[in-house]
């Protein structure tokens, strides 16, 4: 029978060396490996996260608006047929869903737009002017982001 006074077995000494010791080499894995990421990793793999990194900041075209095809103000109206883009970056997932939530205000800005203007007036703005219009007008609906230039795969007026 043991007394409270007496020393632990040596079995308990031996678990607790064992112990110790996974302890101490877990610590010394860990050490290695972050020496070896600083230090030793090539500088070819960072090249690489670089490239990866440049790759993601590339803008997608954003065609979500459609095609678009509106009459002008004339009295014998003539029709516009048109399809917008432009460049954004899906990265800022917050802008990305005020253009999706947006669509329907697009559609409405652009064909109310061209609907209040005469055939006449559009050839005299250009596909040039006309971009910018659309582009001050589709801008002052975004709060989170703006976009930077508007492209038209298709731009007709029929009239």
């Amino acid at each position: 029978m043991k007394l409270s006074g007496d020393r632990p077995s040596k079995k308990i000494f031996l678990l607790y060396r064992c112990l110790f010791f996974c302890l101490i080499l877990l610590a010394f894995v860990l050490v290695a490996g972050i020496i070896y990421g600083i230090l030793i990793k090539s500088p070819s793999s960072r090249h690489e996260q670089i490239e990866v990194l440049q790759k993601i900041g590339e803008g997608q075209t954003f065609t979500g608006i459609g095609q678009i095809r509106v009459p002008t103000a004339d009295p014998q109206p003539g029709m516009v047929i048109l399809m917008v883009s432009f460049i954004y970056y899906p990265e800022d997932k917050a802008f990305s869903e005020e253009l999706v939530l947006r669509l329907g205000d697009f559609r409405t800005i652009i064909e109310s737009y061209i609907s209040s203007c005469s055939v006449s007036e559009l050839q005299k703005l250009g596909d040039e002017g006309l971009k910018s219009e659309l582009l001050r007008r589709l801008n002052s609906i975004l709060r989170l982001g703006q976009i930077e230039t508007l492209y038209f795969s298709d731009f007709m007026i029929i009239g």
